[in-house]
């Protein structure tokens, strides 16, 4: 049933989609419209580089998130423990403005019985990443895939981001950072395990 789900939504949101050339002309409207020249020689092709930009930035919705966990490893030498991976970085829009979210994600989950590749959790995170976001449905929506695809015994996600919505407009508070968690399974029910969690990524970032 999920997959017929996922294969309708994609087809629904392909069927729905302009041309490339409704694009560029939505580009050349917006140029038009902060009062700007879409016909003078510097701007003659910035349609078509804006729709290129938007085809890579916004590739996520067209990546599914499940195909990166698919793959798993149980030869892992009875290992058992958490699995950390920090740092993760990336590039994001706010789905309310339309502008830059700039931060980095950090990933722990309690393998039961298999593994992930490491690159794969980054690529979650770039696929959540490369669709319009709050950092809180970020946060939830790279933690519940994990849990539900891989089924370990918790996960562990924070996030923490610059919005350009507060720097560039508004409040402008250039430099200010929203922290965003999630935790599952053990993480949720053992402040103990949560403990270890920061624990270990503070040891990384001394490291």
């Amino acid at each position: 049933m999920d997959a017929i789900v996922k294969s309708f939504a994609k087809s629904v949101m392909t069927a729905d989609r302009p041309s490339q050339a409704e694009a560029e002309d939505a580009v050349r409207t917006l140029l038009r419209w902060i009062g700007e020249n879409p016909d003078r020689e510097g701007l003659l092709d910035t349609p078509q580089r804006v729709a290129k930009a938007y085809r890579e930035m916004f590739s996520g919705y067209e990546r599914d998130p499940a195909d990166e966990l698919g793959r798993t490893f149980e030869e892992v030498a009875g290992f058992d423990d958490m699995v950390i991976e920090r740092d993760v970085y990336f590039h994001s829009h706010c789905e309310h403005h339309m502008v830059p979210i700039i931060g980095k994600a950090h990933i722990g989950y309690l393998p039961d019985g298999r593994v992930v590749g490491l690159s794969k959790l980054a690529r979650v995170v770039d696929i959540f990443a490369q669709r319009l976001q709050t950092q809180e449905a970020m946060t939830a929506q790279i933690a519940s895939t994990i849990q539900d695809i891989l089924n370990p015994r918790g996960v562990a996600v924070i996030v923490e981001a610059e919005h350009m919505c507060m720097a560039m407009r508004g409040i402008r508070k250039q430099g200010a950072t929203t922290l965003t968690s999630t935790f599952t399974g053990i993480f949720k029910d053992s402040p103990d395990e949560q403990a270890r969690f920061f624990t270990l990524l503070r040891a990384g970032a001394r490291a």
